[in-house]
């Protein structure tokens, strides 16, 4: 079969490619941006990119068309498909119906974490020799791809609760029908979709309506807003993480690089890792109930999360020049932003830390956690902010209250001007966007050569 993936370079589409070609369809796709890691990485699998949406690739016309989430009607593709009666579907509903069926799904969703901890479970259950499929919104480097089919019952998938396509507003996580279910923690995001927080739970609560009785539903205790969800109809036996929890954290040391596990007050183990930060201690912990569930015991899970090696753009570590050390990470909520930043100060101690951060993602374009910015960085000694001319807001009069020094540059070049007078040997820059950045990884790597 020729399946035709439009926008197939975003980290979901870009999986769901993985997963078609290997169930041995014909695999081809275009998307308005085509780059890296999501274009090399479908190079190597063999799948034919096209830069734009000029219909002509839909000719001849392939058997599906897979649309998605950041098309919308008057996408010349788009219109095509329509015109010409095209069979088409979203991508959520595509997993759901080739890939998901009779498998034991166990999903990852909530506002943060979800690529790093469907990354953790997938792993924890190779570990444990279970060889699990899984589709992950980013590269996992203990896999090295995003997307497998695996030869297992068991397949982990990154939940998330964005719209699935112009046609479908239903989150996507809605298709998925999980066995075991994590919801990491829950905040108001993806404000080009959703009005407010309680529109974010009603999703939630259609997903806990689909988890079987039989399955497992594991969340903090520590999140009100998952509280509520709960609290709207839970069919499901529960387990919870944190605070009171049933599963909970003894740290060792003060940057989360090391610590106890318990499970119902009994110590299970130690993970000794290379991640930081108390939002990965946390997600371990979700991962070791998720495991338990499908019948791998803690202490060889705990063993798994020691081998560990985090995802791709999650602080990774992509240069080290003249003892100046580049981070690459994710990070675009003022919650993420704040919670790395903590992570790297504990284990970095005094040492400078430069922040360069690029407010991305749809919700920050329409300023919808722009007061959240100012003290999201504290543990910067300095803040580099990227104000593209396309905005929308003035960055500059938000970021003017942050107790941290900072800078607003309207183009890379700016960016590493300010970056390299400000940096000597043992400073740590961390560079955060949910995007490419223009490359400025390499660019400032190359320029303090």
């Amino acid at each position: 079969m020729h399946i035709h993936i439009l926008g197939i370079c975003g980290t979901f589409m870009g999986s769901l490619a993985v997963l078609a070609k290997e169930l041995g369809h014909h695999v081809t796709g275009s998307d308005a941006n085509v780059y890296p890691p999501m274009s090399t990485q479908l190079q190597a699998q063999g799948i034919e990119l096209t830069q734009g949406y000029d219909p002509a690739q839909l000719d001849p016309a392939p058997d599906v068309v897979v649309i998605g989430n950041a098309l919308s009607r008057g996408n010349p593709a788009v219109e095509y498909v329509l015109n010409k009666g095209l069979p088409y579907v979203s991508g959520p509903q595509w997993l759901a119906d080739h890939v998901l069926q009779g498998r034991w799904v166990l999903a990852v969703a909530g506002t943060h974490g979800k690529t790093t901890t469907s990354s953790m479970l997938a792993w924890v259950l190779e570990h444990a020799g279970l060889a699990p499929g899984f589709l992950i919104g980013g590269v996992p480097q203990n896999f090295a791809v995003s997307a497998r089919l695996g030869d297992t019952p068991f397949f982990v998938v990154e939940a998330d609760e964005y719209d699935s396509a112009f046609f479908d507003k239903r989150s996507k996580f809605v298709h998925y029908r999980p066995r075991t279910a994590i919801l990491n923690n829950l905040e108001f995001d993806h404000a080009d979709i959703f009005p407010d927080l309680p529109a974010i739970e009603r999703q939630f609560h259609h997903l806990v309506r689909t988890i079987p009785s039989e399955g497992l539903v594991i969340h903090p205790t520590t999140e009100p807003a998952l509280q509520r969800v709960i609290e709207m109809g839970c069919w499901t036996p529960v387990q919870t993480t944190g605070v009171d929890g049933q599963w909970q954290a003894r740290l060792l040391s003060d940057d989360g690089s090391r610590f106890d596990v318990l499970f119902e007050g009994v110590q299970q183990g130690t993970v000794e890792w290379d991640m930081t930060g108390q939002h990965n201690v946390a997600n371990a912990l979700a991962t070791l109930a998720a495991a338990r569930h499908v019948g791998v015991v803690p202490s060889m899970a705990i063993d798994g999360l020691s081998a560990f090696k985090s995802v791709k753009r999650r602080m990774e570590k992509v240069a080290e020049v003249h003892g100046i050390t580049i981070y690459d990470d994710f990070a675009h909520h003022p919650t993420a932003i704040a919670t790395t930043l903590d992570g790297l100060r504990k284990h970095i101690g005094d040492a400078p830390l430069i922040a360069v951060i690029e407010p991305r993602s749809n919700s920050m374009k329409l300023g919808a956690h722009r007061d959240g910015l100012p003290q999201s960085v504290v543990q910067a000694d300095h803040v580099v902010w990227y104000a593209p001319a396309n905005l929308g807001w003035d960055l500059a009069a938000t970021v003017a209250s942050s107790p941290v020094p900072t800078n607003v540059c309207d183009s890379l070049e700016a960016i590493i001007a300010e970056v390299k007078t400000r940096v000597k040997p043992g400073t740590h820059v961390v560079i955060m966007s949910n995007g490419g950045f223009g490359g400025l990884h390499g660019k400032l790597a190359e320029a303090l050569q």
